[in-house]
């Protein structure tokens, strides 16, 4: 089972076929003329920045050995460092083909019949039947109201709806009153999101295969009752899922002059994904396959045709049926803790955009997971630079979990990009790096 979770991409590769519907919807330029920078870029090279050179390089020992990936990745057999040119004509190559024949060599041509064959050379199990038959859908997000403002996120198989959980639970509360960076507001937060990473845990899974009672995970009287749990003076050791009735990342965010806005994210998770790198295409499949449950009656079992829990999660916020901000995380299991605090550093701290992004930042660690783990110790709070000793303190004295203390070096997560309608019409963006 261990082999099964470590390098597993999943059923479908969506990412060619969305783009394409989201073009077709909403786009007003050709595909070729979107995709030859992209090309350019591929083709004619770009000086490595130093994050790129840091991840090509951590990444290089575990997935070096992998099939196509050092010739793609690794020109002369290094990986390219800080400043360094690096070009992948391969995948340049394979944005051509697209922007010229469209999804269907992806899905039903040469390109779907060059990624099978070396997934069976490796002993994969994607066939032309999975990807022909492969169809992206269009989603109507769920949300919450949060003192005024509704906060919009994906329903499962994803993450999104932890963060609408938690802003509930933390509604019952004074949090401006608190203050920001409060051992109080600290172990609040962590507390609630304990609790709804625990119903994550439980419930978040593929929609078409399960009955997931959305709306009452994210009702009002449900975080009454979870956050009643909540106990002001220690932290618990562990929680239980609520009983319901029956029933490596990249963030973009743009606006254009039309006020149409995107919040778009995508990753192979894990850093390079899988390591699969399919003969001269140019690019790593992803292994959104390691979140799925191998324990049987699961909500998020593996099962034939059905997709994973997974993490990556776009996020809107809208006040009075008018946009008002778009925004996202990366960092795994961080994004749904990011969103929060992004939204309660406007809200009730009352930060701007930028300093919203720039604000020390609270990372819980150790929830139980909808790939099995179980929590029974509390788990680590994580805290980045900027809490003071008072609450580092203050915190140890209340709780009965780990209390990880804060370093320069060390973010807890990655950026956050936002954009936000400005009052006078137009946009203002704004963003923070962990740490």
């Amino acid at each position: 089972e261990d082999g099964i979770r470590d390098r597993s991409p999943s059923r479908g590769l969506g990412d060619v076929y969305k783009r394409q519907e989201l073009h077709e919807r909403f786009g007003s330029l050709n595909m070729q003329t979107i995709l030859t920078p992209a090309i350019d870029y591929a083709e004619q090279g770009f000086p490595v920045t130093e994050v790129i050179a840091h991840y090509l390089r951590s990444n290089s020992n575990n997935l070096k050995n992998f099939p196509g990936f050092s010739d793609t990745f690794l020109p002369n057999g290094k990986p390219p460092k800080k400043g360094e040119i690096f070009k992948n004509p391969r995948l340049g190559k394979t944005y051509g083909r697209i922007a010229e024949q469209g999804r269907d060599i992806f899905y039903r041509g040469e390109i779907a019949q060059t990624i099978v064959a070396y997934l069976e050379a490796q002993g994969g199990f994607l066939s032309m039947d999975d990807f022909a038959s492969h169809r992206s859908e269009w989603v109507d997000p769920v949300h919450t109201n949060y003192r005024g403002y509704d906060v919009w996120e994906l329903p499962p198989n994803g993450q999104g709806i932890a963060a609408l959980q938690i802003l509930n639970m933390l509604e019952n509360y004074d949090i401006a009153a608190m203050g920001a960076g409060s051992p109080e507001y600290v172990h609040t937060f962590v507390e609630a999101k304990k609790l709804a990473y625990e119903d994550r845990a439980k419930y978040y899974s593929d929609m078409d295969f399960n009955d997931i009672p959305v709306a009452q995970l994210i009702s009002k009287s449900y975080a009454q009752d979870r956050q009643a749990l909540i106990k002001s003076n220690r932290a618990a050791k562990s929680f239980p899922a609520g009983k319901l009735k029956d029933g490596d990342t990249i963030y973009l965010t743009v606006a254009d002059k039309d006020g149409n806005m995107i919040s778009l994210i995508q990753s192979n998770y894990r850093g390079m994904g899988s390591g699969m790198t399919p003969t001269d295409l140019g690019f790593v499949l992803q292994d959104r396959g390691e979140l799925f449950s191998l324990t049987k009656g699961h909500l998020n079992v593996n099962e034939p045709g059905k997709r994973p829990f997974h993490t990556i999660i776009p996020a809107f916020v809208t006040k009075d049926g008018e946009p008002f901000m778009s925004f996202g995380v990366m960092g795994g299991a961080m994004q749904p803790q990011g969103h929060v605090q992004i939204i309660v550093n406007m809200i009730d701290f009352g930060l701007n955009l930028q300093e919203a992004g720039d604000a020390p930042r609270i990372r819980h660690t150790g929830s139980s997971q909808p790939t099995d783990e179980i929590m029974n110790d509390g788990g680590v709070v994580n805290l980045e630079h900027g809490f003071d000793k008072a609450t580092i303190r203050r915190l140890k004295l209340l709780s009965l979990i780990h209390i990880s203390e804060p370093t320069r070096r060390t973010p807890i997560s990655y950026d956050v990009l936002c954009l936000k309608k400005k009052s006078g019409g137009g946009w203002g963006g704004g963003g923070g790096g962990g740490g």
